[in-house]
């Protein structure tokens, strides 16, 4: 891992146990990177380096690697995913896009949707969204009954560790967008005809809870941020400092797992190709 990395997660990284205040942390991360062209040149690398090591982890087959992307509305999800993961292979990376449960999802358990998705060995496994929202929109809406909420941070906690435990690294994104910022994407959605599938209503009905939400996110990555699993807050006003941030994760987490191309018992002067 580069020093650069390291600096970059101790400005990220939720340590277990830590109290997250999101009106201290920087959205717009101006610490993080320098120079705007620079940085998404970088990242475009980064992508590129990323792709390599897919390729290594898909081959070895023996483990995945699951990203989770929680955020509210307009904090860059899809945008994230097209910049880090735009070079990489499409056999060995999945995205799942977690909508209101189906019939079907509501009469199994809340996890039940979540089990069935997560990544195959040798592959990447993207949430958009996630089992999150169980504690987030669930909480801010009365969902659930509060009992239920409270109960759901330690079954997360047990579940992401039998996905670790059984050979599955997890990274956790929450990409913190301000509400002046938030504005201004939404007004955007508005104003551009090409983006007004985007738009939704019920984002403004959101909005009006803003301060809940947050404080539901607080709680969120105190109780869920574990040794095995921690979160990144990640600043999101900027989509290019989002993106090299989350890019720069990824990739040195791929370098630590270390994937390898499975040894053969041949030699290629064995065979002749007619």
């Amino acid at each position: 891992m580069t020093d650069h990395v390291r600096a970059l997660l101790d400005k990220v990284l939720v340590k277990p146990g830590d109290r997250v205040r999101l009106k201290e942390c920087d959205p717009r991360g101006a610490s993080l990177f320098e120079g705007e062209s620079e940085t998404k040149a970088a990242t475009a690398a980064l992508a590129k380096d990323i792709d390599a090591l897919q390729d290594r982890l898909y081959a070895e087959g023996s483990r995945a690697l699951l990203v989770v992307l929680q955020g509210t509305d307009t904090s860059g999800k899809d945008g994230t995913i097209r910049s880090v993961f735009n070079a990489t292979g499409p056999l060995g990376v999945s995205v799942t896009a977690f909508r209101k449960p189906s019939e079907t999802e509501l009469a199994h358990d809340y996890l039940w949707r979540v089990h069935a998705v997560c990544p195959r060995r040798g592959t990447i496994g993207i949430f958009n969204r996630s089992h999150y929202e169980d504690v987030l929109i669930a909480k801010v809406r009365s969902f659930a009954p509060a009992q239920v909420i409270e109960q759901r941070y330690e079954q997360i906690n047990a579940f992401e560790k039998m996905l670790v435990e059984n050979g599955t690294t997890i990274l956790k994104f929450m990409l913190h967008i301000s509400k002046d910022e938030q504005k201004e994407r939404l007004q955007e959605r508005l104003d551009n005809p090409k983006k007004h599938w985007k738009f939704d209503a019920g984002d403004l009905d959101d909005r009006q809870h803003w301060d809940d939400f947050q404080d539901a996110y607080e709680t969120m990555l105190h109780r869920c941020s574990t040794p095995w699993a921690p979160w990144h807050v990640i600043p999101a006003d900027r989509k290019w400092v989002r993106n090299a941030a989350v890019a720069s994760i990824v990739k040195a987490t791929l370098e630590e797992m270390n994937p390898l191309y499975p040894k053969v018992s041949w030699q290629p002067g064995d065979f002749t190709i007619p």
